[in-house]
C-alpha cells in the first residue's frame, strides 16, 4: 500500500502517518518528488483496514493498493527515475549512458593497470575487476582476494576510475565496501538473501546481477530486500539467462531491459558479455542495448584475452574496446544521452587506500 500526501502535507502530518504505521510493526519509506510525497507501506501483515484508517489522516490525498509484490521497487511507490550517483556521475534517468570495463578477474597489478589505463584512454566511466570469483569449478581461478582488491584501489588512484567488484559473502561485504564504490551481486548471488541484506545495510551502491534462470519478478524482488534495508542505491544489471539454446553462452533478454524500465524506477544496465559469451557479438549486443533504453553496459576487456585466466573469450582486447566505444557514443547521441565522462569528476573517490586495519 502508498499513502499519497497532499501538495500541503506539512513534516507533522507526514510523522503522523509514520506513527501510527510503527504502531502496527510497520515500515513508511519516503520517496519525495517535486509535487507530491509518497510514503510506502510495507511489512509482514498490514491490516486490512488500515488504508481507510489512514485516509482520514491531515494532509492525506489517497491511499492505493500496490498490486505487484515487489512494493519499494516499483513505479507505483516511487514513480519519477532513481538516479544513483556515483563519484560524480549520475547513473539513470535522462542522465548520459555509463560504460563499466576491465577484466573478468583482477590476476596480476600488470594486468589490471594496463587494462585500467587503456579503458581510461578509451573513454571508460568505470573499471570492473573481479577479485572474488565463483566459478562453476573448484579447482578454477577464483581470484586473489582482498590483495585483488588493493590493486583495483591502486588501478583507481592513478586512473581516477571508480571500481565495481563483486562481493559474495555477507562476511565480506564490510571489506570489499572499504575498497569499492560498487558492490556486485553476482548472478549465482541474486537469491543470497541474507548478502542482499548485508548489502543494503551499506551506504555503497548496489550492481545487482539478474540469476541465470531468475524471472523479472524473482530478480525485482532481490532488489526489495536490498532497499528494504535503507538503500536505495540499486543498480539492476540484464546479463543474459539460461535458455535452451546452447550457441551462445546465454540469451540475452532485452526484453527484460525495456520491461523493468517500465516497471520499475531503478537503473537498469546491460552485460553484453556474460550474455553472449563471445567476443564478436560484444559490439553488436552492447549497441542494441542502448537502443533498448540501458542506463549503461559493462563490459569485459583484457590485455591478452586468449591468456586470460577466467573468461578470456567473451573479452575484447584493447584495440576492440578502444574501436566499441565511438560507436557506443553515436547511438547515446541519437538517444540524447550521450556517454558519461570519463571516471571521477572531482569527488576524491580516487583517494590511496592501504590493506585495512586487522
Amino acid at each position: 500500500m502508498i499513502v499519497v500526501m497532499r501538495s500541503d502535507a506539512t513534516e507533522a502530518d507526514i510523522n503522523a502517518i509514520q506513527e501510527r504505521l510503527a504502531e502496527y510493526h510497520l515500515k513508511g519509506h519516503l520517496s519525495s518528488g517535486e509535487e507530491r510525497t509518497i510514503i510506502g507501506v510495507v511489512g509482514a501483515s498490514i491490516p486490512p483496514t488500515l488504508r481507510e484508517e489512514l485516509e482520514f489522516f491531515t494532509g492525506v490525498a489517497q491511499t492505493v493498493r500496490v498490486s505487484s509484490p515487489y512494493k519499494l521497487v516499483s513505479r507505483e511507490f516511487h514513480p519519477q527515475d532513481t538516479v544513483v550517483e556515483i563519484c560524480g556521475n549520475k547513473i539513470g534517468g535522462n542522465h548520459p549512458c555509463i560504460v563499466i570495463a576491465g577484466p573478468c578477474s583482477v590476476e596480476s597489478e600488470e594486468q589490471i593497470m594496463a587494462t585500467a589505463h587503456a579503458v581510461r584512454e578509451a573513454g571508460a566511466t568505470m573499471l570492473r575487476g573481479g577479485a572474488f570469483k565463483p566459478r562453476s569449478s573448484p579447482y578454477a581461478f577464483r581470484g586473489l582476494g582482498e590483495h585483488g582488491l588493493q590493486l583495483l584501489a591502486k588501478a583507481r588512484e592513478e586512473t581516477g576510475l571508480p571500481i565495481v567488484t563483486e562481493v559474495m559473502t555477507p562476511t565480506d561485504v564490510e571489506m570489499v565496501a572499504y575498497y569499492a564504490d560498487i558492490l556486485q551481486i553476482g548472478a549465482r548471488n541474486m537469491q543470497n538473501y541474507q548478502l542482499l541484506e548485508e548489502v543494503g545495510r551499506t551506504n555503497k551502491a548496489v550492481l545487482l546481477k539478474r540469476g541465470l534462470s531468475g524471472t523479472i519478478e524473482e530478480w525485482l524482488l532481490s532488489a526489495e530486500y536490498i532497499i528494504a534495508q535503507g538503500n536505495p542505491n540499486v543498480i539492476l544489471c540484464e546479463r543474459g539467462i539460461r535458455t535452451f539454446e546452447t550457441a551462445t553462452r546465454n540469451t540475452m533478454d532485452l526484453n527484460a531491459v525495456a520491461l523493468v524500465k517500465r516497471r520499475s524506477h531503478l537503473p537498469v544496465i546491460a552485460d553484453p558479455s556474460h550474455a553472449t559469451g563471445k567476443w564478436y557479438l560484444v559490439p553488436p549486443l552492447s549497441l542494441a542495448s542502448l537502443a533498448a533504453g540501458a542506463d549503461g553496459i559493462i563490459i569485459e576487456v583484457h590485455p591478452d584475452p586468449d591468456r586470460a585466466r577466467s573468461d578470456g573469450g567473451q573479452s575484447l582486447n584493447f584495440e576492440n574496446f578502444a574501436a566499441l566505444m565511438p560507436r557506443l557514443r553515436a547511438i547515446a547521441g541519437v538517444l540524447d544521452r550521450g556517454i558519461a565522462s570519463e571516471g571521477c569528476t572531482g569527488c576524491g573517490c580516487h583517494r590511496s587506500q592501504g590493506t585495512r586495519d586487522a
